[in-house]
């Protein structure tokens, strides 16, 4: 082919080249962004929803550079850290606070880093460099950028596919902790306070809130009887029974949680175990 005539051809496919690479960059970033915004979520449950858009919305400004950055102080962690889930910022009983990663050896985590480093810098130069660093006008030049595009093509697909992978596994991840949310052991964690193994929660429990109802139904001078607070959680929440925590007792309830306080006083002519929350407890 003469030379004028190979040179649009090979210009033509440089664009190929160049805009698959920039759609697939796009394809990566727009995953990444969906990982990052659902990687952690916390706040009031009905809340929620409005909590996962604003988070999905302020991905929109980040950059590919902050993205990875948060992927990998969140998400990709070295084995042995311990991520905190985000603090809530309401005191709600009715909130949750989760954050899903994926742990990975100290040499595996820094190899990551810089590879990740690279795409970062790759895009950058695919945006702002790639003519200063290409003539397009001579077919030499055409041919070079061409190879550098193919080279590229294949280190942006690689990514994204293992993008595509963590992703999967962060879906499995939400995945499984929304079947246990919605499941019997679920409800008795976040609602109840027993967890799976037995142990009770006791300031998150369903029988320390119905004490507490019930001290603020039939208190007298701050002090509410015991075995009236039976009576009125029996009429009033029958599912919470001391049995159901471990106990034999509203009295064994109340000494085990650790959040009420417990007297005798005279009521009506006669001596009565009473109790009543503990201040710091009630904040």
């Amino acid at each position: 082919m003469p030379h004028d005539a190979e040179l649009p051809v090979q210009q033509h496919e440089v664009q190929r080249l160049l805009g698959r690479c920039l759609l697939r960059l796009q394809q990566y970033e727009r995953l990444l962004k969906a990982m990052v915004a659902h990687q952690q979520l916390a706040g009031p449950v009905p809340e929620l929803e409005s909590i996962r858009a604003n988070r999905v919305a302020s991905m929109a400004s980040q950059t590919l550079g902050q993205l990875m950055n948060q992927l990998l102080g969140n998400y990709l962690v070295i084995e042995g850290t311990v991520c905190e889930a985000p603090e809530l910022a309401s005191a709600s009983p009715l909130s949750i606070s989760m954050s899903v990663q994926l742990n990975l050896s100290a040499t595996d985590h820094r190899r990551l880093q810089e590879d990740l480093k690279a795409l970062v810098q790759l895009r950058n130069t695919l945006v702002h460099h790639f003519l200063d660093q290409h003539d397009l006008w001579s077919l030499t030049g055409c041919r070079q950028a061409s190879a550098a595009l193919t080279e590229a093509n294949a280190l942006v697909d690689r990514h994204l596919e293992q993008l595509k992978g963590w992703a999967k596994s962060m879906d499995a991840a939400r995945s499984q902790l929304a079947d246990f949310i919605n499941s019997e052991a679920g409800y008795d964690l976040l609602v109840e306070g027993l967890a799976p193994d037995g142990q009770v929660l006791w300031p998150d429990s369903g029988c320390v809130r119905a004490l507490r109802a019930a001290a603020n139904a039939l208190a007298v001078d701050g002090w509410a009887s015991v075995s009236a607070a039976e009576k009125w959680i029996a009429q009033q929440h029958p599912e919470q029974t001391p049995g159901r925590y471990g106990c034999s007792s509203w009295r064994q309830v109340i000494h085990e949680s650790r959040r009420f306080e417990s007297q005798r006083l005279e009521i009506a002519g006669q001596l009565q175990r009473c109790y009543r929350p503990k201040p710091e407890a009630s904040k």
